[in-house]
């Protein structure tokens, strides 16, 4: 049987590089989930906070997640704005009805004057963008669904 981490168990260097993401992108909270457990760091916060359990991701079929989310769908880990090309006389990184493969670049997020890649988390088909170049995103919204 597994056993699930305690706050005694948490890594501080995993705080300290969660905080040093915080201060890079201009973030004011930032979560890392692994597995069964939970990490979140707030600026300005007077505590760090580890759960365990973590609900796992739902099934692909599922309609949507407890939170509202499509099944399927790949969040943006940060507030910024979505460019779904390099640059705007480059055809865009995916379209609907491409296949990819995990790590191939979905699109781009620019943060604090810094484009971030947003990755495949796993091998599918890209079903449905939902975003257009240009927009502003915020954290934990749906970019795209891929099945």
């Amino acid at each position: 049987m597994a056993r699930s981490p305690k706050a005694t168990d948490i890594d501080a260097d995993a705080v300290r590089k969660l905080a040093s993401l915080l201060e890079e992108t201009g973030l004011t909270e930032i979560e890392y989930t692994h597995d069964d457990w939970s990490l979140r760091v707030s600026k300005g916060a007077t505590a760090v906070t580890a759960t365990a359990p973590v609900a796992v991701a739902p099934a692909a079929d599922a309609p949507a997640s407890e939170h509202g989310v499509p099944a399927g769908a790949v969040t943006s880990p940060m507030v910024g704005v979505a460019y779904r090309s390099p640059d705007p006389d480059s055809p865009d990184f995916v379209k609907e009805g491409d296949t990819v493969k995990e790590g191939d670049t979905l699109l781009l997020i620019e943060a604090m004057k810094v484009f971030n890649q947003i990755v495949a988390p796993r091998s599918g088909t890209v079903t449905k963008i939902l975003v257009t170049s240009g927009t502003p995103v915020e954290f934990g919204e749906p970019l795209l669904i891929l099945e």
